[in-house]
């Protein structure tokens, strides 16, 4: 395979650029909480030691926000988003609006999360920092009936409704997404529920992408079977003539993915190795460029490599960095030398902004800090970066 060249000046070293909108004083906090983070017992021990407090009754909320939530969520209420999302805009990069609050589990709890979720759309498509909003399925729809209805088994007539009760929620977003023409992201979630995530967010895409990708889909790179899905994917879109729109990650379940597969003892769906997953997820990104006048992709990634890697596609290509059809995403709080570096270079970039109440956020949290000290290196890293940028600063 032909080696590629970096485009001219591009480098995600950069810590400069990466860390020009933080102040001397958010500087050195980010980088003494990451250094924490970076604890694999502090991460471990934390999030019970955490919700022992709240359950107690002790005054953590405070100290929760100042931290972790403050790293990592963008605010209490869509309009608690905004001098979050305008200091991203400043730096040229757009937010991804998210209400990331889990658990509900009847409608009342399933309509409330589509209101809210509509609430965002309407809220972006006033501001130019806006790029996109994010949903669950899993947020409007009660978790065991998808399970249940992606196994084939017979459903009860109040499953059936249930199901279709939120298939129709979703159909609300996705029309207010194109009424609006403010695009939203389809998360994709568990293997054994995402059979039936899948075949409404197709049916979404349909209905909604005629004329430009209003519906995205999310495809995790982590699973074996997903790079030919995305083909599979390409193939409908081309003969059914809708523009798809696709998210592409790695994956966020793994270790609960093996431990159910090894619990009921079926085929893992996880690839073997890492190796595995970025040579699928690089193939993606590859085959999306390949059909970019059909495609829109939005790479959701961490990954130096793989970020590097689609800017030297588009280059090969003469696809322009500015390009309506690709966009770079990154969770906010993490990997800004590869958000700020390619916003500076004229790239489409997008910060994922979850936002909340404090306490119905903190599922969210506890993941992204697992997450910092389960991916390879990646809360070292960050504290690489901050620890190089505090030095240059002499701060």
């Amino acid at each position: 395979m032909k080696t590629l060249d970096p485009p001219a000046q591009l480098s995600f070293q950069d810590t400069e650029l990466a860390f020009r909108h933080m102040s001397d004083h958010d500087l050195r906090r980010r980088y003494m909480l990451f250094r924490m983070i970076d604890s694999p017992v502090l991460t471990r021990l934390g999030p019970p030691f955490i919700t022992f407090c709240l359950r107690m009754g002790l005054p953590v909320t405070g100290i929760i926000k100042r931290t972790i939530y403050d790293i990592f969520a963008g605010g209490t209420s869509i309009e608690g988003t905004e001098d979050r999302s305008q200091q991203l805009l400043d730096a040229r990069v757009q937010t991804i609006l998210d209400y990331s609050v889990e658990g509900k589990k009847d409608d009342p709890g399933f309509d409330a999360t589509r209101d809210e979720i509509i609430a965002t759309l309407r809220y972006g498509a006033e501001r130019e920092a806006v790029a996109f909003s994010a949903m669950k399925v899993s947020g409007i729809a009660h978790f065991g009936y998808l399970a249940k209805n992606d196994t084939q088994d017979p459903l009860s007539d109040e499953e059936r409704s249930s199901l279709e009760r939120s298939r129709s929620r979703l159909d609300e977003i996705c029309s207010a997404a194109y009424e609006l023409g403010q695009p939203v992201f389809v998360d994709a979630e568990e293997s054994w529920i995402q059979r039936g995530i899948d075949r409404w967010t197709e049916a979404m895409m349909e209905k909604y992408n005629q004329d430009r990708a209003i519906v995205y889909h999310t495809i995790q790179l982590y699973r074996h079977d997903r790079l030919a899905y995305l083909e599979e994917l390409i193939g409908k879109a081309r003969e059914k003539g809708y523009v798809l729109g696709v998210k592409l990650v790695r994956g966020a379940y793994i270790e609960k993915e093996n431990d159910r597969a090894e619990e009921k003892g079926y085929p893992t769906p996880m690839q073997p190795d890492k190796p595995s997953t970025d040579r699928d997820f690089n193939a993606a990104l590859r085959l999306c460029v390949d059909h970019i006048d059909n495609v829109a992709i939005c790479a959701g990634t961490h990954n130096e490599a793989s970020s590097m890697l689609l800017t030297q596609l588009m280059q090969e290509k003469g696809i322009p960095a500015d390009h309506p059809h690709v966009i770079f995403a990154q969770l906010l709080g993490m990997s800004d030398n590869i958000s700020f570096n390619l916003a500076h270079h004229g790239y489409n970039v997008a910060k994922y902004l979850p936002y909340g109440p404090v306490r119905d956020v903190l599922p969210y949290l506890f993941r992204r800090a697992n997450e910092n000290t389960s991916i390879a290196g990646q809360s070292s890293r960050e504290v690489q970066f901050l620890r190089r940028e505090v030095h240059r600063r002499q701060i």
